[in-house]
């Protein structure tokens, strides 16, 4: 009973007992829709709808606009499989981050135009316009994506300017096409018309978690919840996110890059087929030459895992990195 007392004192003393440790702001989640305007000329457009999943916890003055990948909707940023260790908006959530995550156009509850009509700059067009209509209720906006999504990202903060930070996940400027290239050409058609493609069954694994554990319960998951891509989206992301015309070079704000061990961006030393992601600081060398305007410029990997990083056992390492990131900028 002394000994209870003593360490009880010790406490207090270090006042520990009298900082405890803050609950979680109450999080209000609500179902979205944007109407835009998107169209391969500004004379010729077509009026869309783009749908997504507002989270705001009391008190957020940040919102961050997530931008999912190709053949996922926004069920990529919230994994329903063990949420508590891979759903990216409820740990920013807890961390007083308003998230909006957005089924990209042709995907989930947003509007299926023809897919010709989609392209990566088009989808880019219209999360500005989704960005657009958050000010002034949040006082900074971070646009955030993964994959083609990341491609979109940069495409709108470089063309538009209306964001303060960008986050881009599993994504590099130097894509290894050795290995995206048959993950391409195991795709089939699926949606509207035969330009929309998702991956043929039970290739998910091999193409987006390897060499991540083969975790059957979260494989599963992946593929029940699959959506679907346009080729057109293809076509800028390659053109406007690669070494040829890199986009991110007219980003002004700062920039935080997270990839796993992706063998789809990064490479062990082949020349512009993937970036260096040996550790944080090689990636970012690798990475700088694009980002010339960015005031900053930081860089996480999350080891053990590939391209599909929301699935990975440690991805709150990563959630919490984000976190952190944000509440610098």
């Amino acid at each position: 009973m002394r000994f209870r007392r003593l360490c009880a004192a010790a406490l207090l003393a270090t006042g520990t007992l009298l900082a405890p440790l803050p609950a979680a702001a109450a999080t209000t989640c609500q179902d979205v829709a944007y109407p835009v305007r998107v169209g391969l000329t500004p004379l010729v457009t077509t009026q869309e709808t783009v749908a997504g999943r507002l989270c705001v916890p009391t008190g957020a003055k940040t919102v961050q606009v997530l931008i999912p990948g190709g053949t996922y909707d926004r069920s990529y940023w919230d994994v329903g499989f063990e949420p508590q260790t891979h759903s990216f908006t409820q740990a920013q959530n807890k961390a007083g981050f308003a998230t909006l995550a957005l089924d990209r156009l042709g995907t989930g509850r947003s509007s299926k135009p023809l897919s010709a009509l989609v392209t990566a700059s088009t989808q880019a067009s219209a999360v500005h316009q989704v960005i657009t209509t958050l000010k002034p209720r949040f006082t900074k906006v971070i646009v955030a994506g993964h994959s083609i999504g990341s491609a979109m990202a940069m495409i709108e903060a470089g063309t538009h300017r209306d964001v303060d930070g960008v986050l881009v996940t599993g994504f590099t400027h130097k894509m290894n096409y050795i290995t995206v290239v048959p993950v391409l050409t195991n795709m089939v058609p699926a949606g509207l018309d035969a330009g929309y493609l998702t991956t043929m069954p039970d290739t998910r694994y091999n193409s987006f978690h390897k060499p991540g554990p083969l975790i059957a319960g979260a494989i599963a998951h992946d593929e029940g919840t699959k959506d679907v891509f346009a080729v057109t989206e293809a076509v800028d992301t390659i053109l406007l996110n690669t070494v040829i015309i890199p986009i991110s070079r007219q980003i002004t704000v700062p920039v935080l890059i997270v990839v796993g061990n992706d063998t789809h961006f990064c490479s062990a030393g082949v020349p512009l087929m993937g970036s260096d992601c040996s550790s944080p600081a090689a990636l970012k060398a690798d990475e700088a030459p694009f980002f010339p305007a960015a005031p900053r410029l930081d860089t996480f990997v999350l080891d053990g895992y590939g391209h599909s990083i929301n699935y990975a056992p440690n991805a709150p390492d990563y959630h919490a990195a984000v976190a952190q990131w944000a509440r610098t900028i």
